[in-house]
């Protein structure tokens, strides 16, 4: 089991080929499902970036979700007409605090749209999180956000 999910890994990062879209800049949005907040991304490379999320949970009266993730995009896996449809998924961290505070692993999935001629990305996101304090416990979050970029 373990040697499947490893080469399941590392198909996944090996796959991405370099594309012509957004590559560079900094990007900054907003977040809405859960959590809902503020996000920024930053490219470090044609298929890598940073992504930042500092936003509100619902699950608790004022739980304040924070993660960072290091992502990687697959530019050639949906080819269409204009613009650019884009698989990313990454690894990470989230940071929660609730009655306790809590600390995860974070493994993003998701779409994006990015613009061709503007510079604006919409996406959709799913957030399986693994927390390992204050206790194991297996959690996923969701969200639906755009980002506008500045070269």
């Amino acid at each position: 089991m373990k040697k499947s999910i490893i080469l399941f890994l590392l198909g996944i990062i090996v796959l991405p080929i370099n594309s012509s879209a957004q590559d560079s800049g900094i990007g900054l949005g907003i977040i809405l499902g859960e959590p809902t907040g503020v996000s920024f991304k930053s490219w470090v490379g044609r298929r890598q970036a940073f992504d930042v999320a500092v936003a509100w949970s619902f699950e608790g009266e004022g739980a304040i979700h924070i993660h960072a993730d290091y992502l990687f995009h697959n530019f050639r896996l949906f080819l269409i007409e204009k613009g650019d449809l884009v698989l990313y998924y990454g690894i990470g961290a989230r940071v929660k605090t609730l009655n306790k505070t809590q600390v995860g692993v974070r493994i993003p999935l998701g779409l994006s749209y990015l613009f061709e001629r503007d510079p604006i990305e919409i996406f959709f996101e799913l957030g399986p999180i693994m927390n390992v304090t204050p206790k194991t416990l297996f959690r996923m979050t969701t969200g639906v956000g755009v980002r506008y970029y500045f070269d």
